[in-house]
């Protein structure tokens, strides 16, 4: 009897282990949570000096406020709020998007990988949601997020 109830204990340990592993695998955690963003500004103005393949805004940007949160199954949740350029204190392009920028590798190379949403709608007063998911590379080592023009063009990066 003592052995059977060893073995169904360890049945039990192996599937609860299992279900565990199961629910953990591309889950929901947090991966990267942010409450600020930096503005692009000189030098990172334009494809002189871009950050991680992905060139600025060709002109400075200011923001008033952002947020969001990069989950490990690849939802990317980005709140801005007065994202305009600096001279002239407007939005003038009416779609963003979201890069997230990882250090992966292939074939034990290491590799910058790029993926983004789809744009949404950006208002003049610089105000957008951003609330998608994207196919994170694995493995997906120091992820940086950027709000950008729907060319891609960075206008506000994780950062300060």
């Amino acid at each position: 009897m003592k052995k059977l109830l060893a073995v169904f204990v360890a049945v039990v340990a192996a599937v609860a282990i299992s279900v565990t592993a199961a629910l953990s695998s591309g889950d929901g955690r947090t991966v990267l949570k942010f409450d600020t963003m930096a503005p692009v500004v000189a030098p990172y103005t334009g494809l002189t000096n871009p950050i991680r393949g992905v060139p600025g805004g060709g002109v400075p940007w200011q923001i008033d406020s952002a947020s969001g949160r990069l989950r490990a199954d690849g939802r990317l949740q980005i709140e801005v709020e007065g994202l305009v350029i600096v001279a002239t204190g407007v939005n003038p392009v009416g779609m963003f998007k979201g890069i997230v920028s990882c250090q992966s590798s292939t074939a034990g190379v290491p590799t910058t990988v790029n993926v983004s949403t789809d744009p949404v709608p950006a208002t003049m007063t610089g105000d957008a949601e951003i609330d998608a998911k994207v196919a994170l590379p694995s493995p997906c080592f120091a992820p940086i997020v950027f709000v950008t023009s729907g060319g891609g063009n960075w206008f506000a990066v994780t950062g300060r």
